[in-house]
């Protein structure tokens, strides 16, 4: 496990388009789930403990912001033969687990996480409702992996002002993780 942290948002990029299988066994879009005040794309895998960390933040998080407007997709781009624990059909049961509202796809290729630039789990891009990246941060901060719940997450900040402004908060702090489990 090494630790990465995300790269600094590059404002005003555009979401890229995808095809991917859901573990709801069909294939999710990008123009499937945009909503209609914005899309949260995050890479997440079923066994980085910054992931498991958080998870329960995340799924209450995507609750919300889908009553807001937003709509969030995760995405599992690592190496599935080397880290089965992060195989389709793990994916399947870590989401049921948590109560997944939203679409949890593989990225077998590992295409999708190189045109995004992802590079760890969890990595979340917010987008505001013209599809730009508005921001790249965490969700929360850790402590000895514990997330600090001191009221709304960064994330959840980050999206309302979206959702208000258009635009994300200038000041971002990374999101950190394990790096992505490329295919050798």
């Amino acid at each position: 496990m090494a630790l990465t942290k995300t790269p600094i948002c590059n404002f005003g990029e555009k979401a890229k388009s995808f095809k991917l299988k859901g573990v709801d066994g069909k294939f999710h879009s990008l123009d499937d789930h945009i909503g209609k005040n914005g899309l949260v794309i995050m890479f997440i895998c079923n066994h980085c403990p910054y992931v498991k960390a958080v998870i329960r933040n995340i799924v209450e998080d995507c609750k919300i912001l889908k009553n807001d407007g937003i709509n969030s997709i995760a995405i599992m781009s690592n190496d599935t033969k080397e880290f089965p624990d992060d195989s389709f059909e793990n994916m399947q049961i870590f989401s049921k687990k948590f109560n997944f509202t939203f679409p949890y796809l593989i990225d077998e290729t590992q295409e999708i996480a190189k045109k995004y630039g992802a590079v760890c789990t969890p990595d979340f891009f917010g987008y505001n409702n013209k599809l730009e990246l508005q921001y790249r941060g965490r969700i929360r901060e850790l402590r000895d992996l514990k997330p600090v719940d001191t009221g709304e997450s960064d994330l959840m900040k980050a999206m309302r002002l979206i959702i208000k402004t258009g635009d994300g908060p200038k000041e971002q702090i990374p999101s950190m993780g394990c790096n992505i489990k490329w295919v050798k």
